[in-house]
């Protein structure tokens, strides 16, 4: 059997972006979608959705459906939108909710109104259609949503702390578009984006019951110190619940996931020549203390041949979040700040090469999906007048990748299945 080749630079870089390409291909929307459509209705089908993939899904639908009566809209995050034939696509604010998340939301409820039961409504759901799809419940204003997206976005809190509160302040999330559909058959197709691809969690669940509470919402803005508008609080406090299970029927089908995608790019890195240990598909916490975490099992593969021996390839997937200190005037996003602290942590460990990137091709509000970390990361930033601790104190992960020309920019996917992060150990 013909010898390994060495493991250069150029080489882990190289089978890296084929590992993480490998997992944002593995949740193309369009085959995915096709996989999963239901059975077509005897009356009309009104397909809605939100989401980063919900362009790119409604197209399929579109293409596959040339005989159906169709219609619909989408919306999707302002860049990610396509032609969708039929089925109008609507650009919106992410992570924070502009204008168009406003008149999208209108117009997608607007859409399923007065439909019959021989009517099908299609539900094109993917991540990031929480902030895309930003219907005020009444008494509330989109200046007032905005401002509670800010504070959680900023707060800390996990992504299913923020989507409950959001699913509360919301005309529209939390089961209320299914309600809205009645008596139309409902049938949502998921790309799943969320720790433990729980569906009422992909972008709130607008079609599907909501077992979360106005209780807990109020306790999470509790938790976390948020100063919000008072119209908030009177909402949070006095307003309607959300529909609960067992008070809408379900039918939804989760089309691509990151386990899924975590496997596909498992199977490129068998075929590298590397032995994948999948730590799991829902890490959370810190961005920076999960890269402290993850270079310390790194070096442990490295050192002592634990709990993997090398070459080996260490993939997760999940949501983390990063805490903004007061003041901080960085760039960056989750991704790249798991990144930094990640080298900061492997400390120049020699045979150890990292990538982390978001499947949707944007982290944070740059415009690289990730980046790369590579022995000399540390040393290269050294040599450029860079202080990695700095950089990383400031929030300027973004800052540092780009000086060393280490950002990895893929440009929109139009697919959502969360972030990819990849640890090579040669």
């Amino acid at each position: 059997m013909p010898e390994s080749p060495a493991w250069t630079d150029a080489r882990a870089r190289r089978v890296l972006r084929l590992v993480f390409d490998a997992a944002v291909a593995s949740a193309a929307p369009a085959p995915a979608v096709l996989r999963h459509l239901p059975a077509k209705p005897a009356g009309r089908c009104i397909v809605v959705g939100a989401g980063k993939a919900s362009a790119a899904m409604a197209a399929a639908v579109d293409a596959a459906w040339p005989d159906v009566d169709l219609s619909g809209v989408v919306v999707t995050r302002h860049g990610h939108g396509a032609p969708a034939g039929r089925i109008e696509v609507i650009e919106a604010g992410h992570p924070v909710p502009d204008e168009m998340s406003e008149v999208a939301a209108g117009r997608i409820l607007a859409a399923v109104r007065g439909l019959g039961p021989d009517d099908l409504v299609l539900a094109l759901i993917s991540g990031g259609g929480s902030a895309l799809l930003a219907l005020p419940a009444p008494g509330l204003s989109l200046g007032d949503k905005q401002a509670v997206n800010r504070a959680l976005l900023a707060s800390g809190a996990a992504i299913g702390e923020i989507n409950t509160v959001r699913k509360h302040l919301s005309a529209i999330k939390g089961g209320r578009l299914a309600v809205a559909a009645r008596p139309a058959r409902v049938v949502t197709l998921a790309i799943s984006d969320i720790p433990g691809d729980d569906p009422a969690a992909i972008a709130s669940g607008p079609t599907l019951p909501d077992p979360s509470t106005r209780e807990e919402a109020r306790a999470i803005v509790a938790r976390y110190g948020l100063a919000l508008p008072p119209a908030v609080g009177a909402a949070l406090r006095d307003g309607p619940e959300t529909p609960k299970p067992g008070e809408i029927e379900v039918d939804v089908r989760l089309v691509a996931t990151p386990k899924l995608a975590l496997d596909a790019a498992a199977a490129v890195a068998r075929a590298e020549g590397l032995r994948p240990l999948l730590l799991g598909d829902a890490l959370e916490g810190e961005s920076r203390e999960l890269g402290t975490a993850m270079a310390g099992i790194a070096r442990s593969v490295a050192q002592h041949g634990a709990p993997a021996a090398g070459p080996a390839l260490l993939l997760s997937g999940g949501e983390t979040t990063v805490t903004l200190a007061a003041g901080a005037a960085g760039r960056g996003g989750r991704n790249t700040e798991f990144l930094l602290g990640f080298a900061v942590a492997a400390a120049g460990q020699a045979g150890v090469w990292a990538l982390a990137g978001d499947s949707d091709g944007i982290d944070g509000g740059g415009d690289a999906a990730g980046a790369v970390v590579s022995p000399d990361t540390l040393a290269r930033g050294r040599a450029a007048g860079l202080d990695a601790r700095a950089s990383l104190a400031a929030h300027d992960s973004y800052g540092y990748f780009l000086a060393l020309g280490d950002l990895v920019r893929t440009g929109p996917t139009l697919t959502n299945v969360n972030d990819i992060r990849a640890v090579l150990i040669a």
